[in-house]
């Protein structure tokens, strides 16, 4: 009648009783006999008969164990100073045995395993308000120091920062079932729980998603079709400290607005995911240029996602449509589009300041020009940005797409698998006004650059 042992058959093969809801949570062990003889007695005297003799196969388990109990572990564990004798007295009326500076707990009680357990049963049994308050130490003079870690501030932060965007939080359980752990890239038997508590709760989450999900769908079968969730908590992919992580996660579904007489509304999508998860990553301290790409999880949709980085391996966030698949997995009705940032990939400052740097003003005027590029239909617009900014860095501010020309008609014009993207590029002089002979030099070099980078070139 071992606990785990029947907690685990019972899930395994589906069995729902009293008697495993009982003998799973520990039962009595020096019970048998005394409740054997209590059950006969009740049957002689309701139905009468005659009782045979008593047969015993085995011996009754031997549960006797001791821990030490030393009275002053009371006031340094919770705090709470109870004299000895009220100490003693408590045990003994819980049934506890004491002999000198050992106490046994009575064999009703699987769950006492040590003397901090016996610390334990005094302070309930004493009530928690004898417990004083006392104010936390100040120093005498001055602030008091920050007790928050950087990474504990870049929490609240970021907490705070999606609830001003309207997100509701979620608390979910850090425990999914299998199949959500396989879904979202874990499922390891080194992430499995030795004595789950249900056959839903087995393994610990690789991902915060599995609990927002369930949670969107637990609201649209209540009628809450279109909402904002979002969770702050722990993920895991491992045992070690290092393969645990903080994610901020947040969840859109249905609808980006509630109805309403002043204009429209349309579905979410993936940009709605974007802006919110660039929005939370500005409110932290990371840098404002940041890097695109698509390599995303297999939860999300293909073409339909991407990654924030700095450099081409410093992962940021992660945001996009979550995977069609996922949403039935889920019972999801409807878009739904998600992002995940990690608090703990941004960098740290090099130095902290309160003070943001003065706005520098130039008298030249700036030069925008527009290039159209015919390039390969795979190509990312990010490495014709890189390229172009690549130019002339002194020269050149910034690089924008402002427009792309895909599909069956951009193939017509240009050949199948090609497409169009256009771009304005800035130039900002900073000791003498541009002649027209220094713009073409520079766009010369911008084309150049876009061509050895991309193989793109002009379109006429």
């Amino acid at each position: 009648w071992d606990p785990i042992t029947v907690a685990t058959t019972g899930r395994a093969l589906k069995i729902n009783s009293d008697a495993r809801y009982r003998f799973e949570r520990g039962v009595d062990p020096a019970f048998t006999l005394p409740g054997l003889e209590m059950a006969t007695r009740m049957i002689l005297d309701l139905c009468g008969g005659e009782a045979s003799d008593l047969a015993v196969d085995g011996a009754v388990p031997d549960t006797s164990r001791a821990y030490k109990f030393d009275a002053a572990r009371v006031i340094s564990l919770v705090g709470m100073d109870i004299p000895e004798a009220e100490q003693r007295a408590t045990l003994l009326a819980l049934g506890f045995t004491l002999e000198g500076d050992m106490a046994a707990p009575p064999s009703w009680r699987p769950d006492v395993l040590g003397s901090a357990d016996l610390v334990e049963e005094v302070a309930r049994v004493a009530s928690l308000t004898r417990l004083e308050g006392k104010p936390m130490a100040r120093p005498a003079t001055g602030v008091p120091a920050p007790i928050l870690t950087p990474i504990q501030m870049r929490e609240r932060t970021a907490r705070r920062t999606l609830a001003a965007l309207g997100y509701h939080e979620c608390v979910t359980y850090s425990f999914i079932d299998a199949n959500s752990a396989a879904l979202f890239g874990g499922g390891e038997v080194a992430m499995s729980l030795e004595n789950p508590i249900s056959s839903e709760m087995t393994h610990m989450r690789p991902d915060l998603l599995p609990g927002l999900l369930q949670a969107a769908a637990r609201n649209q079968a209540r009628g809450s079709m279109d909402m904002a969730l979002f969770e702050l908590g722990p993920v895991f992919h491992g045992g070690e400290p290092g393969e645990q992580a903080i994610h901020a996660t947040g969840l859109l579904v249905g609808a980006n607005a509630p109805r309403d007489s002043h204009g429209s509304r349309r579905a979410v999508d993936l940009y709605d995911a974007k802006a919110d998860a660039e929005a939370v990553l500005a409110a932290i301290g990371a840098p404002a240029r940041m890097q695109a790409d698509r390599s995303i999880p297999g939860w999300f949709h293909p073409g339909r996602a991407g990654r924030l980085t700095l450099g081409p391996k410093l992962a940021l966030a992660t945001f996009g449509e979550v995977h069609p698949r996922v949403l039935k997995a889920y019972g999801i009705k409807g878009t739904a589009v998600a992002f995940t940032v990690v608090p703990t990939s941004v960098p740290m400052p090099r130095k902290v300041t309160t003070t943001r740097p003065a706005l520098v003003l130039n008298d030249l005027q700036a030069v925008e020009r527009d290039f159209a590029f015919v390039l390969d239909a795979r190509t990312e617009a990010l490495a014709v940005v890189n390229a172009a900014l690549g130019a002339d860095k002194a020269l050149i501010e910034s690089v924008r797409v402002f427009d792309e020309f895909t599909g069956e008609r951009a193939a017509a014009q240009m050949g199948a698998g090609k497409k169009s993207l256009a771009i304005t590029a800035r130039l900002q002089p900073q000791d003498r006004t541009l002649t027209e002979e220094d713009i073409e030099a520079v766009s010369a070099k911008i084309v150049d650059k876009v061509n050895k980078a991309t193989g793109g070139t002009l379109r006429g």
